[in-house]
């Protein structure tokens, strides 16, 4: 297949490339400040994800020039829709990442990010309430981005300043993860099980309990009873899915498989989060272990991704 007709077929949820190396940055960047690491490793992650993010960006830029109803198609597809939030979040994301670098940059991003963010949880809603062709089996963990995905603007929201704003966005996140949480745990427990390219993204409801809990207490400065019940809820979650272990290896390889490493990096984050609050040694651990979890997913999620885009095995047309 010759390379414009690659781009024509070029996926939007390659976005959770950029989640997923954006997640693991900001959980070096955590670690290294929270346990004392004398090697740093964000300096090679920070322009990698800066690449990612660019490359990614142009490619899919390319496909609405020259293929606009590929676009369109994606755009009015039930599951695809959601992953065109991964942009905006992937700006905040990277606001981030930048906060700690160039504070210019990061609330340019951040401010890019948040108002995308809102405009796409807008349009979803609105073609949630209004629709015609939404069904049972369409709802999956994936629903959680353009609408959850709110909770993620407060980390560097807070630290730029805009207190009511993250306010306003952590409200929106934290309401709809309870309402969408209900919908999907609906459709996992009494109708047909997730198709096995969507397996992976039972990862995702991992991610607002963790972000939820760092935004929580970014925005309050403390881990009252409501952070604790976020945070352990995510953790609960995190060890579910790691009984069922053997079921996600036996999984062929999609790119959905990305659905994997950013919300291990949330959760990573929160247990350095919930360390650095308390210095139970426990939480030392545990944060270790996370770290390392992630950073390897990625890692193989890379080789991947990298094999597979060789091989000519994804950017294909679907059946």
């Amino acid at each position: 297949m010759e390379n414009g007709s690659r781009i024509q077929f070029f996926p939007i949820s390659f976005f959770a490339v950029v989640m997923g190396l954006a997640g693991l940055t900001i959980a070096w960047e955590k670690a290294q400040q929270t346990l004392d690491l004398s090697f740093k490793l964000d300096g090679a992650l920070v322009p990698m994800v800066s690449l990612a993010f660019v490359a990614i960006l142009v490619t899919y830029l390319t496909k609405l020039v020259k293929f606009k109803d590929e676009v369109v198609k994606e755009f009015r597809h039930p599951i695809k829709l959601n992953f065109f939030a991964a942009i905006s979040i992937s700006l905040i994301l990277l606001s981030v990442v930048y906060l700690g670098i160039s504070h210019d940059l990061a609330h340019a991003l951040w401010i890019l990010g948040a108002a995308l963010q809102l405009v796409i949880t807008l349009y979803v809603m609105s073609s949630w309430i209004y629709h015609e062709h939404y069904q049972v089996q369409h709802s999956n963990p994936a629903w959680f981005i353009p609408v959850v995905g709110n909770v993620l603007v407060p980390i560097a929201g807070t630290g730029l300043g805009y207190f009511e704003i993250s306010w306003f966005f952590f409200s929106i996140g934290i309401v709809f993860w309870l309402v969408l949480f209900i919908i999907i745990m609906n459709r996992v427990f009494f109708h047909n099980p997730l198709p096995e390219k969507l397996m992976p993204t039972f990862f995702i409801l991992i991610a607002p309990p963790a972000v939820g809990f760092i935004s929580y207490v970014k925005l309050t400065g403390d881990i009252d009873a409501f952070a604790r019940l976020l945070y352990y809820s995510g953790l609960f979650l995190t060890l579910l899915l790691a009984t069922q272990w053997k079921r996600f290896v036996k999984i062929a390889f999609f790119l959905s498989w990305w659905a994997y490493s950013f919300p291990l990096a949330a959760i990573t984050v929160a247990t350095l989060v919930m360390y650095e609050s308390n210095n139970v040694p426990g939480f030392a651990a545990l944060s270790w272990t996370l770290l390392s979890l992630v950073t390897l997913v990625v890692v193989m999620l890379l080789y991947k991704t990298a094999r597979a885009i060789s091989q000519k095995g994804i950017c294909l047309p679907e059946d």
